[in-house]
């Protein structure tokens, strides 16, 4: 399978749409422009300057839906018109404080309603960071026992999980655990395997987050796929490769211990592809949840559906990249019949700045990851300006 159909790509992007793209894009594709950029967007913030009108009709417009759920609501629908559907992310950076934590769980019922309502909209999400502490998540990583109160935070952040996933369980609303950095991880994952446990008994509600770019998670998989088998439920997995190599490498190096991420990209890609290969090869217990916006991998899965003789529309495989990135792979695969949704940020402006911030940072970091988006926007321009053209 190939990717290289632009009319297909941005078939729901205007000529205007294009040309924002590509000068943000171009924008992005300079390291020091973005660094500049984002240090002056983040002392604005501090200084309470307004920045809102500067982001909201470039970047924002580019990798946010809009400012609530309902507003959200027309990216929504037009790009299910291409048969793309969307997952409605909050991307507010949240607060450990009891107030955050409570607005943001009551945000992610909301978000389960209402994904409900819509035909266009198969699942939720949520960061489990939104609903604990760092510090109570770091304890419980280290492995060391927890004190009376963190014992009680923990039964609290289970509890607040569940309530979760009980309402997108009550709702049949797939919800997406996402995953965090690797010291944080063991309680998520710990509360994720429960969550299965209890709601994934006829089919996967709950999915945890594998990231692949850590050395252990295709042991942990295979471990899981074993606990799922024997405890007769279902295990949802949502494959990443990972977002925290940089910070992860750093913390290791501080602290002295080995790192948990992979030496080299080729690892992880190999580490990626197997878990793929292994979740197919037992598709009658795992559902595939594939965020990735690499071609190789998403080309991968197609082909391992055609060879296990599995339909491009079968509900237990679904791809997913990031709204305003990778549209090639996203609606070239819808357009082939695959299910494909996109992770779509909402909130209000101001609020997801940092969200912003990392989106253009991440898109400096990952190797061609803007120059790709660039050839690819240039190709159908050129290709609109040619059609134009003729008589």
């Amino acid at each position: 399978m190939h990717f290289e159909d632009t009319r297909i790509a941005f078939i729901s992007k205007s000529d205007k749409d294009l040309q924002r793209a590509y000068w943000l894009f171009k924008t992005i594709s300079h390291p020091w422009l973005v660094k500049t950029g984002t240090r002056m967007v983040s002392l604005a913030a501090r200084w309470h300057i307004p920045v809102e009108w500067i982001l909201k009709p470039t970047v924002y417009k580019h990798f946010c839906g809009g400012e609530t759920l309902e507003r959200s609501l027309p990216v929504v629908e037009k790009m299910a018109a291409y048969r793309v559907k969307s997952i409605l992310d909050y991307s507010v950076e949240g607060s450990e404080s009891e107030a955050g934590v409570s607005h943001a769980l009551n945000e992610t019922l909301r978000s389960i309603r209402f994904a409900a309502t819509s035909p266009h909209i198969p699942f939720a999400v949520f960061k489990p960071t939104a609903f604990t502490t760092s510090r109570l998540l770091e304890a419980a990583g280290s492995r060391h026992s927890l004190t009376q109160n963190e014992t009680l935070e923990a039964n609290r952040f289970r509890q607040r999980i569940d309530r979760l996933c009980r309402e997108a369980f009550d709702h049949d609303i797939p919800v997406l655990i996402d995953a965090e950095e690797s010291h944080y991880q063991h309680l998520i994952d710990q509360v994720a395997e429960e969550m299965m446990k209890k709601y994934n008994r006829e089919k996967a509600i709950i999915f945890n987050t594998f990231q692949m770019y850590r050395i252990n998670r295709l042991d942990f998989l295979k471990e899981s796929y074993r606990k799922a088998r024997e405890g007769s439920y279902f295990l949802g997995a949502k494959f990443v490769r990972g977002a925290y190599m940089e910070k992860e490498r750093e913390r290791a190096h501080k602290m002295g211990y080995p790192s948990p991420i992979h030496p080299d990209k080729d690892s992880t890609d190999r580490d990626y592809n197997a878990a793929l290969k292994f979740s197919v090869e037992h598709i009658d217990r795992i559902s595939i949840f594939n965020g990735t916006h690499n071609e190789n991998s998403s080309a991968y899965l197609a082909e391992l559906m055609k060879t296990h003789g599995i339909h491009p529309n079968d509900e237990r495989i679904w791809f997913s990249q990031l709204f305003g990135m990778s549209d090639h792979i996203s609606f070239n695969l819808a357009h082939r019949g695959y299910l494909v949704a996109k992770y779509v940020p909402y909130g209000p402006v101001k609020l997801v700045i940092p969200y912003l911030l990392r989106r253009a940072e991440e898109n400096t970091s990952v190797a061609g990851q803007s120059n790709r988006e660039l050839d690819l926007i240039a190709r159908e321009r050129q290709r609109r300006k040619l059609k134009n053209k003729l008589p």
